[in-house]
């Protein structure tokens, strides 16, 4: 995570140089480090420092200045709600991962904004720094994960427990800035992406992420001990596997709720398919009355209802798939194979 130390020093000192009030925020607009505030402020800036995080209009906004693609200084004129200022985008070997922020009273000319260059390059400089510590986190976090010891030995992540993993699936339509999650939080881009998170803090993370990806997450159990995240790291993705099949258990599969899916998500595809191959000679419509009527421990009354039907058409229905099946629905065992053949047909490619 960031160096806010170093960070608010550096912030300190600009804003002393130039006599103007100075804020820094990462690429997502997070506020970082304030300096000392001269003269009056308006509510973006208010509000950026008391949520710690400006809102998307007033992102949106700035950004439609150009900010994020501009090499130095860009001066936004006042308007009814937001006060001039410059933004001074971060740019570290033409990447920018951040903003500092100058509140402009039209003192600001460029020969003056010039005392603080080297001070700003500094400033860029820490959060490439910062960027490049979180990318080496990154690839110890996916040793760390690996289910290989040798892998596992060498990362070089320090960690306490408890801890937990979650794998959430990336979506091509929404990016989510990981760089925004608490403390103690490690990622890794990918398919799925892989978190690491403090046990407590676990379920929030995954809906976090979770919402912004808008897709699926699994999450998996708790270890006291992060040597052995990687077993958590493997459930997490096995309940991943789970949500994106199971309506019922989206969108957030939590490895210690899934049941006997557990089993299920355990098996390789050859299994599955062996196992799919005792529901094969079902139609779609059958499956699924039979599926139904499983779940629902056999509930004529309760099966007929969720799928619409009069309850001597669920019956037929029943009594052709027996046929096909050569399987009694009143026999435990024959009951127990075809409700796990239907279930493993979800999964099987």
């Amino acid at each position: 995570m960031y160096n806010t130390a170093d960070l608010q020093e550096t912030v300190d000192e600009i804003a002393r140089v130039l006599g103007a009030s100075a804020t820094l925020e990462d690429r997502s607009f997070r506020l970082l480090a304030y300096g000392a505030q001269h003269g009056d402020i308006d509510t973006v800036r208010q509000e950026s420092i008391l949520r710690r995080r400006a809102s998307r209009q007033v992102r949106d906004y700035f950004e439609g200045f150009g900010i994020a693609t501009a090499d130095g200084p860009v001066r936004i004129p006042a308007s009814p709600e937001v006060r001039a200022r410059v933004c001074w985008p971060l740019r570290h070997r033409e990447v920018t991962y951040g903003y500092l922020w100058l509140l402009d009273s039209g003192e600001l000319a460029d020969a003056v904004l010039q005392k603080a260059a080297p001070l700003v390059a500094r400033a860029a400089a820490q959060l490439a720094q910062e960027a490049r510590s979180r990318q080496d986190l990154g690839r110890d976090l996916l040793a760390l994960l690996s289910s290989d010891p040798e892998e596992r030995a060498s990362a070089s992540i320090e960690l306490r427990g408890p801890v937990a993993a979650i794998a959430v699936r990336e979506s091509s339509e929404r990016v989510a800035e990981l760089w925004t999650l608490p403390r103690g939080v490690l990622t890794r881009a990918g398919s799925p992406v892989a978190v690491l998170a403090p046990a407590h803090l676990a379920g929030e993370v995954a809906q976090t992420l979770q919402a912004a990806y808008g897709t699926a997450a699994g999450l998996g159990g708790p270890r006291p001990d992060p040597s052995e995240a990687w077993q958590s790291w493997r459930e997490a993705r096995q309940a991943l596997r789970i949500a994106e099949h199971f309506p019922r258990f989206t969108p957030i599969a939590r490895w210690e709720d899934l049941g006997v899916h557990r089993l299920l998500a355990r098996l390789g595809q050859a299994d599955l398919r062996e196992l799919a191959g005792e529901s094969a000679a079902l139609d779609a419509e059958l499956a699924r009355t039979v599926e139904i009527y499983l779940d629902l421990g056999g509930h004529a009354q309760k099966a007929a209802a969720e799928l619409g039907v009069h309850r001597q058409t669920l019956y037929y229905r029943l009594g052709k798939a027996e046929r096909l099946l050569h399987r009694d629905l009143a026999d435990g065992d024959d009951r127990l194979v075809v409700h796990l053949a239907l279930k493993a047909a979800h999964l099987a490619l």
